[in-house]
């Protein structure tokens, strides 16, 4: 086991961000004393369920998710930092939950309120195990912040409950969930009591899903109808999914036979999060080498430059390889937690750059853009580019938001969220033997045990800004051990010293993309790991169309992006040169970044009276600028675009 703790100035900005602002701020909407556009009702419908208080069932089948991904963001920020208040609230919600659970476990605010002759009649739509598995997570995250056991024993209640009814046994329902996410509980719960029952029913959803035909059969039990549409429909799933019904739900096969990412994007990285834990749990390298096929294929064939994938909102999904359109694409923001926690489970089982490359890809430009840096407005669609009258005007845009949030009747991004910043060092370190890993380069203190004693390291770093990093050894006297650090994808250029002593990098090994640094470390040893982070312009393979003459622009981890509050309306316009170096500025605005600065050429268009007339180019000489992509809209509404065309 490891602690860590973070000292980094950039995280603990937004870290506070979460803690002051965005998790007070969720307490309010879920409560309703937040009034937004789309009203929450999440606490009110555990009060109706516990009988504190009358009235009707309110929100979508899953709403209960939506609070225990904000107890889950609370458990994990009270580990962080204590917080009387903070704990107080959450252990009143936990009361009415808890006051809510039937006498044989089940708890679900919506079939117990509103049809309760229906539990268990349609787990392809209607999210009784997706929630179930939500609260499960939430429960040992506020366990392990808080050490109070009331809502652990309202999950063992509800996944005992679960266990009775699902399995291969006789008499169980031999069915699985139409959203994954129960199967990330169940694991999360083993490893946390030790119950190998968790484990079993974990693994029993993962592979009966795909190998009977338990939808279609549960389809006709239910007279074909939808819990959408509340009327008969010609197959589950028609009604939101263009694509084949079984692929958006992952079941077109079994789980060990898919070898290509489909369907829903956040079903699909759920589902592999749990096979990728399963498989290391177990040993299972049969298992593992399907998520390897998956990651794969998912990473190198449908992934956005941003660490954001779904192609469509059709079905919110994957398409085919390479269709990755810019204006239309659907990305959302919890695809990216999800794939952030497949890649950080693979790269547990077998340390490689490549998935900490994608961690850091998804974080620092999907997952931050996600919310404001207020902390109160959130996206959960994003694009790659956006024209905001376009965005509003067409129906086929109409997902695109060029403004962010203040919440969404479907509100699973902003707690979504939450939990993952507040979890942000569960993706720093990992340990092997003797042999520490460096994942991510967050200024943060770790400690873990060797056989030496207690290992204390310390990792000074102004990341993303910065690539020059200090790891100091603080204890113990002496240790003999391994320190491997990541060489990230962007980096091209880096140097080590050692105590102030260079290091020739050629007499040192390297392993799947890290640096092995062996020494029998000292106390005080200083490790100075310098990587350039120069910016460069990047394009996409010749199979995505879309950005064929396009560039786009990075930094060290960051993708960058233009909008049109730096360079005026009409970004399309506008070209770049592919071959210069940009110029790099320090901006004090929302908390302070680095911008890009280059020259380019305006092809300007003109206002005429026909709408088509012969070509008159008049090419415009012109400095652009860059800021991170993960900053955009927090200056005002307009254009943006991140892959720009070549002179």
């Amino acid at each position: 086991m490891c602690d860590i703790r973070i000292n980094s100035d950039f995280w603990r900005r937004y870290l506070d961000i979460v803690r002051d602002r965005l998790i007070p701020y969720q307490w309010g909407v879920l409560t309703d004393q937040i009034v937004c556009s789309a009203p929450s009702h999440a606490v009110r419908n555990f009060k109706i369920a516990a009988g504190v208080m009358e009235g009707e069932f309110s929100g979508f089948v899953f709403q209960d998710s939506d609070l225990y991904k904000w107890l889950e963001a609370v458990g994990n920020a009270l580990k962080l930092q204590k917080n009387p208040d903070l704990e107080d609230k959450a252990d009143e919600i936990i009361g009415y939950i808890a006051g809510a659970q039937e006498s044989d476990g089940y708890l679900n605010t919506y079939f117990q309120l509103k049809e309760p002759d229906k539990k268990w009649s349609n787990l392809l739509e209607c999210h009784e195990l997706y929630c179930a598995g939500h609260l499960l997570e939430a429960a040992v995250a506020y366990a392990r912040g808080t050490g109070k056991d009331r809502l652990l024993g309202a999950a063992c209640r509800l996944a005992d409950c679960i266990d009775r009814v699902f399995g291969w046994e006789d008499g169980k329902l031999h069915g699985c969930p139409g959203h994954q996410e129960i199967e990330l509980g169940l694991i999360k719960l083993y490893d946390w009591t030790g119950e190998s029952r968790y484990l079993k029913l974990a693994l029993y959803f993962l592979e009966v899903r795909g190998s009977n035909r338990f939808f279609e059969e549960e389809f006709e039990r239910r007279g074909r109808i939808s819990h959408w549409t509340k009327g008969p429909v010609e197959e589950p799933n028609r009604y939101y999914n263009q694509y084949p019904y079984t692929y958006y739900n992952q079941f077109h096969a079994p789980v060990r036979s898919q070898t290509k990412a489909v369907g829903h994007g956040v079903r699909a990285v759920y589902m592999y999060t749990a096979m990728a834990q399963a498989a290391l749990r177990c040993g299972d390298e049969g298992l593992l080498s399907a998520c390897r096929q998956l990651w794969e294929n998912m990473v190198h064939k449908q992934m956005y430059l941003t660490g954001s994938i779904g192609a469509t909102p059709s079905g919110e999904a994957f398409t085919r390889d390479y269709d990755l359109p810019n204006d239309t694409n659907y990305s959302e923001t919890c695809a990216s937690v999800g794939l952030i926690r497949f890649s950080m489970e693979m790269l547990r089982g077998e340390p490689d750059s490549r998935y900490g490359d994608v961690i850091e890809k998804a974080l620092y430009n999907t997952i931050l853009a996600g919310m404001a840096v207020d902390g109160n407005h959130f996206f959960y669609v994003n694009p790659m580019e956006a024209v905001p009258e376009i965005c509003d005007a067409n129906p086929e845009r109409s997902h695109i938001k060029t403004v962010r949030q203040e919440w969404y009747s479907c509100a699973c991004c902003p707690p979504n969220i939450a939990r993952t910043i507040t979890d942000i060092e569960s993706l720093i370190y990992t340990v092997s033997g003797s042999r520490i890993f460096v994942h991510q380069y967050i200024g943060s203190r770790l400690e873990t045990e060797q056989e030496e004693g207690t290992v204390r390291l310390s990792l000074e770093a102004d990341f993303p800004w910065s690539g020059k990093t200090k790891l100091r050894v603080n204890g113990p006297d002496t240790f003999c051990g391994e320190i491997a650090l990541r060489i990230p994808e962007w980096c091209t250029r880096y140097t080590l010293a050692v105590n102030g002593e260079n290091k020739r990098l050629e007499d040192l090994d390297t392993e799947r993309g890290y640096l092995i640094v062996k020494n029998i470390w000292k106390k005080g040893d200083c490790l100075e790991w310098n990587m350039e982070m120069e910016p460069r312009f990047v394009q996409a393979d010749r199979r995505v169309f879309y950005n064929a003459g396009k560039a786009a622009l990075i930094r060290g981890p960051l993708v960058y992006c233009i909008e049109e509050i730096d360079n005026g309306p009409y970004l399309y316009e506008c070209r770049v040169d592919g071959a210069c170096v940009p110029l790099e500025a320090w901006e004090e605005e929302l908390g302070g970044y680095c911008s890009l600065s280059m020259p380019g050429v305006r092809y300007r268009g003109r206002t005429q009276e026909k709408l088509y007339d012969r070509v008159k180019i008049h090419k415009e000489k012109i400095r652009l600028k860059a800021v991170p992509y993960f900053l955009w809209n927090n200056r005002g509404r307009g254009e943006m675009a991140t892959w720009m065309p070549l002179m």
